[in-house]
């Protein structure tokens, strides 16, 4: 899934990409509004962060002129401004939510997880994933980023799905850790590389009943993960 982060602020911009990108999301970054809406039109992103105050065009502009286009893109607003008046407006515009700097990491992954639900819900019947599948004792609900493992009920970021559904997807068969990258990280990382394994081991600590005795990632050695 696409975002465009548009923030004329290099570090909060660089921030605001590794946590999305550590997520599963492809990100679309502009510097100024010019460029969001040169972005926009060239990249056709499914989610947009727009800064207020921003060169060549502010964030509000820039949500009046592409939601002209794309109605239903989800938005939402990222600013050092927080009176209650910048709120009001940009939630007018059309916006979905509105995030005042400085802001933590958690309350960003929050609101894009919440954003990108809908962002499904907009997505014509033939390009969205099932509603529900499952895997052994764990029931997945792909476009709420959500599982269900009894009475639990456990958030999942957009990676975390795309791994199980790819595991599903290739049920009984060997998926290799090359496989992974290039489905659930869209970029390249080398076959040695440990990210790989370290997401394995904390998606393992959510979703399975004995971590250490996994059912539903199981490891095959010097080759991959396999769900029977």
């Amino acid at each position: 899934m696409r975002v465009l982060v548009a923030e004329d602020d290099n570090d909060i911009r660089q921030g605001l990409r590794e946590v999305l990108e550590s997520e599963g999301y492809e990100v679309i970054e502009a510097a100024d509004g010019v460029e969001a809406i040169e972005f926009f039109n060239s990249k056709d992103p499914e989610v947009a962060l727009l800064d207020i105050m921003m060169p060549g065009k502010n964030g509000y502009d820039v949500c009046r002129e592409i939601l002209k286009i794309k109605p239903a893109l989800p938005v939402i607003f990222i600013s050092a401004k927080s009176e209650e008046i910048d709120r009001v407006i940009g939630l007018e515009l059309g916006a979905d939510d509105f995030i005042s700097k400085p802001f933590g990491v958690r309350e960003v992954i929050a609101r894009i997880r919440a954003v990108t639900r809908r962002a499904f819900l907009s997505r014509s019947p033939e390009q969205r994933d099932p509603e529900q599948v499952e895997m052994g004792a764990l029931t997945i609900f792909p476009q709420q980023l959500r599982a269900r493992k009894g009475e639990e009920t456990i958030e999942l970021s957009l990676r975390d799905v795309r791994i199980l559904m790819l595991l599903l997807r290739e049920r009984g068969k060997v998926v290799t850790r090359e496989l992974l990258f290039n489905e659930c990280w869209d970029m390249n990382f080398l076959p040695n590389s440990r990210t790989i394994d370290q997401h394995i081991s904390k998606l393992r600590k959510r979703v399975e009943d004995d971590p250490q005795n996994p059912e539903i990632i199981r490891t095959v050695h010097g080759a991959g993960y396999r769900f029977e």
